[in-house]
């Protein structure tokens, strides 16, 4: 595994973090086991040349392969699975009480390899199959990798990541696919995939979310960082709209005006 120097370490990770929010100050090991294969198959060598290369590169292709590899983290459905069954016993009954377009809208902030979204329109599909198309259920899913987003796009997952799903839903939503288990195409056309960087100052919706799903994404985000994006959060979503966050993050509810619901769930009062 090659080594990056000190200032070339401190170079791209001042960028990240103006640029993407993401904190890898302490992260050096894992910049190296991450971009080191990558440099090597390029025959570059070494950070320093690399990094040159991604630098001046005018397209910025170098630096969204730079930030696939930096930023996609492993995942699997149902992580986390008390949050989808909250979802549908209380997020669900909330937006129609209140929805009369029919319209449900949320957005999966950080959906990495698809996992997450894929997971919640299984739930919405048994909630409005008989109902469809009655009721909207299409929803919004962006990440920052446009590599994780083709794998989310293509819905094609191992056995060992869809083993904690519900047999019936396997049954239900999957097909069989080399090299493992594809998400039927009925699934896979009720999620927007969206390249998104959520450190974009004004976000673009034009309507406001009944939920958005933030989980296990501002982990490397600092204090202020985080602050920041939870109360531009707290704007895009429609009074009484839930967020959710990982189990290992938190919300500092004395620099917002989310309202603790439970353990990484809140809401807007």
């Amino acid at each position: 595994m090659l080594t990056i120097g000190q200032a070339d370490f401190e170079r791209l990770t001042a960028y990240i973090k103006q640029h993407y929010g993401i904190n890898l100050s302490q992260k050096k090991v894992l910049i190296e086991g991450r971009l080191s294969n990558l440099i090597l198959e390029r025959g570059l060598g070494d950070f320093h040349t690399y990094l040159n290369t991604v630098f001046r590169d005018p397209t910025g292709r170098e630096m969204t392969t730079l930030i696939n590899r930096l930023t996609t983290n492993h995942t699997y459905f149902m992580r986390e699975s008390g949050h989808f069954d909250f979802f549908r016993d209380t997020v669900l009954p909330y937006i129609e009480s209140v929805e009369k377009g029919r319209d449900v809208r949320v957005w999966c902030a950080g959906c990495s390899t698809g996992e997450e979204p894929y997971t919640l329109q299984m739930v919405l599909r048994d909630r409005y199959a008989g109902k469809l198309p009655t009721w909207n259920t299409q929803l919004l899913a962006t990440d920052i990798s446009e590599r994780a987003m083709s794998i989310a796009k293509e819905g094609v997952y191992s056995e060992e990541s869809v083993a904690n799903m519900p047999a019936l839903w396997k049954m239900r939503y999957f097909e069989k696919a080399d090299g493992g288990m594809r998400v039927k195409e009925e699934i896979r056309r009720q999620v927007e995939f969206k390249p998104f960087n959520l450190m974009t100052p004004l976000f673009p919706f034009r309507r406001k979310f009944h939920a958005i799903f933030c989980r296990n994404v501002m982990i490397y985000f600092e204090r202020e960082t985080k602050t920041a994006l939870v109360n531009k959060f707290y704007q895009c979503l429609e009074d009484g709209g839930y967020l959710f966050i990982g189990h290992s993050e938190s919300v500092e509810r004395g620099a917002t005006p989310f309202q603790y619901v439970m353990p990484a769930v809140y809401r807007k009062g």
